[in-house]
């Protein structure tokens, strides 16, 4: 039932999109925390409605539980535990985990 309806352009119009929605997501944070916060919620709900994944980079800038836009030392906290990097978001208290990887320096 269902046929392609979108242009083959529209992907990587909204993957521009949500790139310039976290540039100005963390331009816009140290003034306005809540414009940020705004920003990430259209930069999803882009990546939902076109249906496609926002890349790990930018993934990992926004808390998934309350959605804000994290900025290390200011609303988020790093830390190394146990071969993992853990990420708390400190407006909401959500942490997240993720492997730490090896440097190759030898």
């Amino acid at each position: 039932m269902g046929g392609r309806t979108q242009k083959a352009g529209s992907r990587k119009i909204a993957r521009e999109r949500i790139e310039t929605l976290f540039l100005q997501a963390a331009a816009f944070f140290p003034e306005e925390p809540e414009w940020s916060r705004r920003c990430v919620q259209l930069a999803r709900k882009i990546a939902m409605r076109q249906r496609i994944r926002i890349d790990r980079r930018l993934r990992r800038q926004f808390c998934r539980r309350c959605k804000a836009f994290l900025v290390p030392g200011v609303n988020m906290r790093v830390r190394i535990h146990r071969g993992r990097v853990v990420v708390t978001c400190l407006a909401c208290g959500h942490r997240a985990r993720y492997p730490a990887r090896r440097s190759s320096r030898g």
